[in-house]
């Protein structure tokens, strides 16, 4: 497995071409289920880094836990709702679901089955429906060919997060962007800062005048990058940050050999407009399903 780490002074490959101010559509980017399974595990390996931080912590009081349902398909727990995913379930595992269930219901933990088109049978959902779960939602998968992108802005200011103020600076951005209540950020601020030590991850730190305004991160795993975890201060939002720190990160994946980029966000969500904008387009749409 081959892992990717970008530092301050990353210089870009040739074969990223000129900057350009977006991605065009890639005919190499052809949809198959090969570069879905190519996304959907670099999904999965940046959450699993992502809870194994937390698992960390003394005595596991987000109750972390895994369970693998073959090498594509996994059960992810915890305690916060957006690391219960049940992702990759396929034709065959059926016999699977049940179990699981159970699995979430005794750790008093409500899951989110993600199902993928090319992947979705429906037998997968009648069991679902079965068990009391409905189809509650839809997350929009993006995709795109890395290109060296333009994301020079008036103001605006991107920096990798590689010093102590810089990461002080980010985690402010941060926890402002996802508006974390008082009580709990010095203990968030702790949680958070083990990310800039781990394996594959780049954090970037934008910031207006000097102040930080927005953060966002950038996972690399075997030539895939995925553009995660974006927040932009309410105070500093429509200002074109988040369309800058995509194109910074997908130039970026560029320069660090990355041959696909990938995020995702709701359907027609802000987010989704910004990636679209910067050349990213729809892979697949999955349905979430929740317990009624």
């Amino acid at each position: 497995m081959t892992q990717f780490r970008l530092s301050a002074g990353v210089q870009q490959r040739n074969a990223c071409g000129p900057f350009v101010r977006h991605m065009s559509r890639s005919q190499r980017l052809i949809p198959s289920l090969d570069l879905v399974q190519r996304t959907l595990s670099t999904d999965v390996a940046y959450t699993i880094s992502r809870m194994k931080v937390l698992e960390q912590l003394p005595g596991n009081p987000i109750g972390i836990a895994y369970r693998r349902i073959d090498e594509t398909a996994v059960a992810l727990m915890s305690r916060l709702p957006s690391f219960s995913r049940v992702v990759g379930l396929r034709a065959g595992h059926v016999q699977q679901i049940e179990p699981l269930v159970h699995w979430y219901r005794e750790h008093a933990t409500k899951p989110t089955f993600e199902m993928v088109p090319g992947h979705y049978d429906a037998s997968l959902g009648r069991e679902l429906t079965r068990l009391g779960f409905l189809q509650s939602g839809f997350h929009v998968s993006l995709i795109g060919e890395p290109r060296r992108l333009d994301h020079s802005i008036d103001d605006i200011d991107i920096v990798l997060v590689v010093t102590p103020q810089a990461m002080e600076d980010y985690l402010e951005a941060y926890i402002t962007g996802w508006g974390i209540p008082d009580k709990d950020q010095a203990q968030f601020k702790a949680n958070v800062r083990p990310w800039q030590q781990q394996p594959g991850w780049s954090l970037y730190l934008a910031r207006i005048h000097g102040k930080p305004a927005a953060a966002a991160t950038l996972f690399l795993k075997d030539g895939v990058g995925y553009l995660a975890d974006a927040a932009t201060a309410p105070v500093m939002r429509n200002r074109g940050l988040q369309t800058a720190l995509l194109k910074r990160r997908v130039s970026d994946a560029c320069a660090a050999g990355a041959d696909v980029v990938f995020s995702g966000a709701a359907p027609f969500s802000t987010s989704h407009r910004n990636m679209e904008s910067v050349g990213l387009r729809v892979q697949f749409v999955r349905s979430l399903w929740t317990g009624m």
